[in-house]
């Protein structure tokens, strides 16, 4: 596949065996069966590697059918209000929001403006991006929005932890105790460890719309499951 066919379309169960060997995609399944190529991404170390989600690349359709998932499994839990995680978790969080029927939903940002508050703020990496920290801010003007209700905090992907503990963080020091961590993609389960730093064990209140399982080589260049 070339690099811009990823995440375009969604495909009936069944279409790829989900055991492996693998080439240059893992087919990742829905609840339902129904399959999404993605990427296989080498580690540094040259012999593991993980499937990546790049969820703002994905096709409409398909961002639609992850939402729309995700949505379905957060209902039951009556949300009042989306909190988005950026960057990529905005575009998600956004789409979640429209399908349960919300006018809005809250980003958080990495961009301070002038009348941030730096109390409402805290350090934040990304396993896309380790080499920066920067800082997670929420707007001050958004807080009635969040205060007293209930709160589900999306990203795209949980994977590392850093970036979703960071979210909970911010909203602990707002007040805010989210009733669920919403994400398209939880990439193994090495973010278990990072959420458990983040005032108790989160790891039962991510809600996910797919899993994927970290990949070793095998022989002629092809992937495995990793046990």
């Amino acid at each position: 596949m070339q690099p811009h066919d990823f995440w375009q379309e969604i495909l009936p169960a069944g279409s790829f065996p989900s055991h492996g060997p693998f080439t240059d995609f893992f087919p990742a399944s829905l609840d339902d069966g129904r399959q999404l190529r993605l990427p296989i991404r080498a580690l540094a170390d040259g012999r593991n590697g993980l499937a990546s989600l790049i969820v703002n690349q994905a096709g409409f359709v398909v961002q639609d059918i992850l939402a729309a998932a995700l949505a379905e499994k957060l209902k039951h839990l009556n949300p009042d209000v989306i909190v988005g995680l950026p960057t990529l978790g905005l575009t998600l969080a956004a789409a979640v929001a429209r399908a349960l029927g919300h006018s809005r939903y809250v980003p958080l940002g990495t961009s301070r403006k002038f009348w941030y508050v730096d109390d409402l703020s805290v350090s934040l990496t990304s396993i896309t991006t380790p080499d920066q920290v920067k800082r997670l801010y929420v707007d001050p003007r958004m807080l009635p929005l969040i205060d007293g209700k209930r709160v589900v905090l999306v990203d795209d992907v949980v994977s590392s932890g850093s970036s979703m503990r960071a979210g909970i963080e911010l909203l602990t020091a707002c007040g805010v105790q989210p009733v669920a961590l919403g994400v398209a993609m939880a990439q193994t389960s090495r973010w278990r460890d990072q959420l458990a730093l983040a005032g108790r064990d989160w790891s039962d209140a991510v809600v996910s719309v797919f899993q994927t399982p970290r990949l070793v080589r095998g022989d002629q260049g092809t992937w495995l499951l990793d046990g």
